[in-house]
């Protein structure tokens, strides 16, 4: 059976009964990634950030990347049972206050969209994510977005750059 690598994007900003403050239950939920047939290969260090959008908690932001032998649909339908067994709930709201987030943002297989358009990677929107990409290229720096060819480290480097003023 082929396995394959994925990068996930992980995010908290809601406390959880057992596990406690956002950034111990991305701690806790790196640990139930790396049960049963995924291993996570390699973690990035926990930062926090501003909220997107309504929400007024910070962040708790990291990346991960996994082996698994599961597809993508696969693969993502194991993350959201992660998260459901953290208690997430999904009510349709955007950028809403959650105990935990799970993305896949790319994986070793290239661009992948399903009929439907429920899963799509690499993720529509991590480009321009810095809570995505500061975390990314710690730990898969030269991983290359199929669609632009850039590597993490090269998207990154765009999206921090300083702004030069006009003349």
């Amino acid at each position: 059976m082929d396995s394959h690598r994925y990068l996930v994007a992980l995010g908290s900003n809601v406390r959880h009964g057992r596990h406690g403050a956002p950034r111990r239950v991305l701690a806790a939920a790196l640990q139930v990634l790396g049960l049963g047939e995924c291993r996570v290969l390699a973690a990035s260090r926990i930062i926090e950030t501003a909220p997107l959008g309504p929400s007024r908690r910070r962040y708790a932001n990291a990346a991960a990347v996994v082996r698994s032998s599961e597809d993508p649909e696969a693969f993502l339908d194991s993350l959201h049972e992660i998260e459901q067994d953290f208690g997430r709930r999904r009510l349709g709201r955007a950028w809403g206050a959650r105990v935990l987030d799970l993305d896949i943002v790319l994986w070793d297989g290239g661009a992948y969209a399903t009929s439907q358009g429920g899963l799509v990677v690499p993720h529509q929107a991590f480009r321009s994510r810095r809570f995505v990409l500061d975390p990314a290229v710690t730990i898969a720096g030269e991983w290359r977005d199929p669609l632009t060819h850039m590597s993490i480290r090269q998207l990154q480097a765009r999206l921090t750059k300083r702004r030069q003023p006009l003349r």
